[in-house]
């Protein structure tokens, strides 16, 4: 069914048996990378064995670390519409703007993806209890993958998160636990239970899976754009696996020949409020320091400090691309405009990617002829109390 060899430190090199469960690399404590046989993927599997699977990011399972189909959890996640944004073109002079609509996975965000791949992993592993620390959407993501499969979930959420959140995963099965703190003190609580208890910790980038899930982002915007990436890709930045897996996605497909060497120049978009990546993309960091006072609206982002922060930085910089902070008030009157344009009921996060495409046009880095996808990672339902 796939072609996963091993498992690769994204920062040292050191390789690891893919048959044996790990979280960081345990080398230099960073992040481990899904690596294939890309050389055998090549001659056996085509573009053309995509035609006629199921519309779900299982199409791409041999490019997946499940090794046993059985083992592999599905709530119908992936293949989400990318829809062209004519009308929010025409509002800001541009011809060829895209939304990837995450908002329409299960449990209402791109957080489905990656969860569905570190949960179906964990089963495949035999793993029975599983823990999170979440600022909410990968919270639910997880609760409901780890019910389908019938896994105790332990779920650490600050205490001020959209009640919606904290409920779906109540509703789901999840123990909650809410801290007075930021993603980073419910990362700290969180641990704790695990080296307690003998938990898996599916924390962002702790562990190689999510990644493999959030990666199908990139197949599909070239499977959805006839293999012609765009020009430039925005994606709201917090913990940022998805901007690093579509990354890796565009690299394992020009392997497989499905695509030439063009790349999309990446944006990361963070909140003025919590920029961490902003920050060390300017002063030409390798590594991001703590944002202190972490604060914003979109919750998504209040991330003052990722795992993977160099490999985020890597791609922004490998892409030519670029990082861009914009101001809470510019993120939501931005997700009311794509909610009111477009008829995407778009979250704060996604807004995000419209004030940054905004700021990047004024400025000149982006053209007006140029083809740029924007994504909205997940669903404003949950985020009731913005919508008045």
């Amino acid at each position: 069914m796939s072609y996963f060899t091993h498992l690769e430190c994204g920062y040292c090199g050191k390789i690891c048996d893919k048959n044996k469960i790990w979280n960081l690399c345990p080398g230099c404590g960073k992040p481990l990378l899904a690596r294939y046989d890309l050389e055998s993927a090549r001659k056996e599997f085509t573009k053309d064995k995509l035609k006629n699977r199921q519309s779900t990011l299982w199409r791409y399972k041999e490019m997946l670390p499940v090794l046993d189909s059985k083992f592999c959890l599905s709530l119908g996640e992936g293949f989400t519409p990318l829809l062209k944004a004519a009308r929010l073109g025409k509002e800001i002079g541009m011809r060829n703007i895209f939304i990837k609509d995450e908002g329409l996975n299960p449990t209402t965000s791109f957080k489905a993806r990656g969860l569905c791949l570190a949960i179906s992993k964990a089963n495949e592993f035999g793993i029975k209890e599983v823990s999170i620390p979440s600022a909410g959407n990968a919270a639910g993501a997880m609760s409901a993958y780890a019910a389908l499969a019938g896994m105790k979930s332990f779920v650490f959420m600050p205490k001020d998160v959209p009640k919606p959140f904290i409920n779906e995963c109540k509703a789901l099965g999840a123990e909650v636990t809410l801290v007075d703190g930021l993603i980073n003190d419910c990362g700290k609580l969180a641990a704790e239970g695990v080296k307690k208890f003998g938990r898996f910790d599916v924390s962002t980038l702790k562990e190689p899976y999510r990644i493999e899930g959030k990666k199908t982002m990139g197949y599909e915007i070239a499977e959805q754009t006839n293999w012609n990436l765009p020009d430039v890709i925005i994606y709201p930045t917090g913990g940022g696996t998805g901007l690093i897996g579509m990354w890796k996605a565009f690299d394992e497909m020009e392997k497989l020949g499905w695509i030439g060497s063009k790349r999309p120049r990446m944006v990361a978009v963070q909140s003025k409020g919590c920029a961490p990546m902003v920050k060390a993309f300017e002063d030409g960091k390798e590594f991001a320091e703590m944002w202190e006072g972490a604060k914003t609206i979109a919750d998504g982002l209040r991330v003052p400090a990722a795992v993977g922060d160099f490999l985020i930085l890597r791609a922004l910089r490998e892409s030519n691309g670029t990082a861009v902070a914009v101001s809470d008030e510019d993120i939501i009157d931005s997700a009311n405009v794509i909610c009111r344009k477009e008829g995407i009921f778009a979250a704060p996060e996604g807004g995000a990617t419209l004030a940054a495409l905004k700021k990047l046009l004024k400025a000149g880095w982006v053209k007006n002829d140029e083809s740029v996808v924007l994504f909205n990672t997940g669903s404003g339902h949950k985020y009731y109390q913005l919508w008045k």
